[in-house]
């Protein structure tokens, strides 16, 4: 008897034990404990860190597409870009015939001050070879990057020298701009083109417009296409140089949060002249705070293809190993009340990838008439006109641009896949470069003199048999204007800058020529911005 009662106490303090561990049992601590059976219990040794790692991975999957963790060297590289710089030896590079060819020496940098000049060939740095082994560019970057006041010991091919130079280049820190250009289109329309929104990137803008002032500028096209964002501060900031003081620029919103608006503090230094934003499929985020803060206060018009749809911000939370958690923490509305982050289903990110596919599907990047017609209840008023824009799917342009593949020959696509044009280019300007820097003092002189010649489109074509490239007549004079452009704009960005490309190749970009048109047109213009619906 005694026995049989002992048993049942035992069984009466099992189940209360068990009731009072349920009740204490908070899922986070059956993460900790599930942790622990595997580290004290699992038949081989375990690797704490990695099972760690993989827990946080798969609970950041079960929610939004943009909660993610970063290992430290992913971190590394999401954030060089945006805070500005990174340390290495300054060098733009191309690799041709499995060699590193130098574009450019970025000017007061590491490689420029040893005296490393466009046209050299990088063939090893610090023992290790990085010429004809088949490197790939990411390894590259390894060999050359490294800690601020690390050397890089270089052998260096110069043309003109029998042997390898050496040069021992200590690195620095190397500036990566926001602004990818800036030039004059005419005599009163100025042009910007920024690739990410980061640290310094207000600061750049800034100079850039005055610049642009100083030149002539009056009213400005400023592009976004490809931008996929970067930090918020800069597109508020950028947002208020356009609108006037009071004016709202944006504001995020969470039930655990609250809410927080933007508001231009002050007039911005350019609010009289004409704005033309061009934005596509790709121009994501920050780009929209400040694509939808122009045109919610009917402060320019917007040209284009509909936007990403990421209206979602992220708080970056770093751990002590340089790992990093990038946490959705609110999501943002446009002054006219929008949210315009396209609809998701948490942890299932395939299917937000597969938008942009189903866009293409649909027809929507190739015609106006298939663009997705959104519901009355996501119709929104801007502020100052009363004009309806739409939220849930990003930015809808006033003007749309289709994409035009009409020069997009399969000819084409092989030379580019090759790296037929690049080659023959960089081989080009090599051969070239002297007389081409005498015969022309300045790119816009370059843009105006410089004629591909048929003997040259004639090089092209061989090299591109050589390449395995099958030269097909009539796709080859489908394609031959761009073709034409693209060889002209390579050549000249090599010899003088970026910009050059863009300057060359610019008028078989659909979005910039529609863009130019409405700026140059007040008429045009201001038939966008008309009070109430249209």
């Amino acid at each position: 008897m005694k026995k049989i009662l002992s048993v049942m106490a035992l069984a009466v303090m099992a189940v209360t034990g068990w009731a009072q561990m349920q009740i204490q049992f908070t899922p986070e601590r059956k993460l900790r404990y599930a942790e622990q059976i595997i580290e004290n219990y699992y038949v081989d040794n375990v690797d704490t860190a990695k099972v760690v790692t993989e827990a946080i991975v798969a609970m950041l999957k079960t929610l939004d597409p943009h909660s993610t963790y970063s290992s430290p060297e992913e971190t590394r590289e999401l954030t060089e870009p945006l805070e500005g710089n990174f340390s290495g030896i300054g060098i733009r590079f191309q690799m041709v015939n499995d060699t590193l060819y130098v574009i450019e020496s970025v000017a007061g940098g590491p490689s420029e001050k040893m005296g490393i000049v466009p046209g050299d060939r990088i063939i090893a740095c610090n023992d290790t070879v990085i010429a004809g082994v088949k490197m790939k560019n990411s390894g590259i970057m390894k060999v050359l990057r490294g800690p601020k006041g690390t050397v890089a010991n270089l052998k260096v091919l110069r043309k003109g020298n029998s042997e390898p130079l050496e040069f021992r280049v200590v690195r620095d820190a190397i500036p990566i701009y926001s602004v990818d250009m800036s030039y004059m289109v005419n005599d009163s329309v100025g042009y910007i083109a920024l690739s990410r929104f980061a640290e310094k990137t207000t600061e750049e803008v800034k100079d850039a417009m005055r610049t642009l002032r100083k030149q002539g500028m009056k009213h400005l096209v400023f592009d976004l296409t490809d931008n996929g964002g970067g930090y918020m501060r800069p597109a508020t900031e950028l947002s208020e140089m356009f609108l006037g003081k009071g004016d709202m620029i944006v504001y995020t919103e969470s039930p655990k949060n609250g809410v927080a608006e933007y508001i231009a503090e002050a007039d911005g230094d350019f609010r009289d002249g004409r704005v033309v934003v061009m934005v596509n499929q790709y121009s994501a985020s920050a780009s929209e705070i400040l694509s939808g803060a122009i045109q919610d206060n009917d402060r320019g018009v917007i040209v284009g293809r509909r936007t990403f749809g990421k209206g979602l911000v992220q708080r970056p939370f770093p751990f002590p190993d340089g790992s990093m958690m990038r946490l959705t923490v609110s999501r943002y509305h446009t002054p006219s009340g929008r949210c315009i982050q396209k609809p998701y289903v948490d942890g299932d990110d395939e299917a937000y990838q597969r938008d942009m596919i189903e866009r293409y599907n649909a027809g929507e990047l190739t015609s106006a008439d298939s663009i997705h017609h959104f519901a009355d209840s996501l119709k929104f008023y801007t502020k100052r006109l009363n004009r309806p824009v739409y939220g849930s799917g990003g930015i809808m342009p006033d003007r749309f641009v289709a994409i035009d593949t009409t020069m997009y020959s399969s000819y084409y696509r092989d030379l580019i896949a090759k790296g037929v044009i690049n080659n023959f280019c960089v081989n080009y300007v090599d051969s070239h470069r002297a007389k081409l820097k005498k015969q022309f003092k300045t790119d816009n002189d370059y843009v105006r003199g410089f004629d591909v010649t048929p003997e040259i489109m004639d090089s092209l074509i061989e090299l591109g048999k050589k390449e395995g490239v099958e030269f097909k007549e009539d796709e080859y004079k489908r394609s031959k204007p761009m073709l034409e452009a693209i060889v002209k704009g390579l050549i000249g960005r090599d010899i003088f800058e970026q910009s050059t490309y863009s300057k060359v190749v610019s008028r078989f970009d659909p979005i910039f020529t529609e863009a130019m048109d409405i700026i140059n047109s007040p008429e045009r213009y201001n038939s966008y911005l008309t009070a109430g619906e249209k």
